[in-house]
């Protein structure tokens, strides 16, 4: 599976659980660490935290993979699954607007999910 179709995937499955404001974008040639990054919302803390959960259940059920690293610091507000090629951020509104991983990384491609 590519990076795109893992981060369609993750996309997906987050608005399953109804995340708000879903992004990809391509941070290929311009990240060292990964190549696409999901970054999505959620209203609540239970809500992140099943957002989190439904695509790391959904990515290991319906395609055999598992994060490498999974982040379970619930009071963070940001939540964090690695899929290597993929890094998938899940945020409480207010910490989505505090970091602002959009304009950090202006300068990749977005990626219609």
């Amino acid at each position: 599976m590519t990076g795109e179709e893992t981060a369609k995937l993750c996309a997906k499955y987050a608005e399953d659980k109804k995340a708000e404001d879903i992004t990809i974008l391509d941070v290929r040639g311009i990240s060292p660490i990964t190549d696409y990054f999901v970054i999505c919302t959620a209203s609540s803390a239970p809500h992140l935290r099943a957002i989190q959960r439904e695509i790391d259940d959904q990515m290991i059920v319906e395609h055999d993979m598992h994060p490498r690293w999974r982040d379970s610091n619930y009071d963070s507000q940001w939540l964090v699954l690695d899929y290597g090629d993929v890094m998938v951020h899940v945020f409480h509104k207010e910490k989505r607007e505090f970091y602002a991983l959009e304009e950090l990384w202006s300068d990749a491609k977005k990626v219609e999910p």
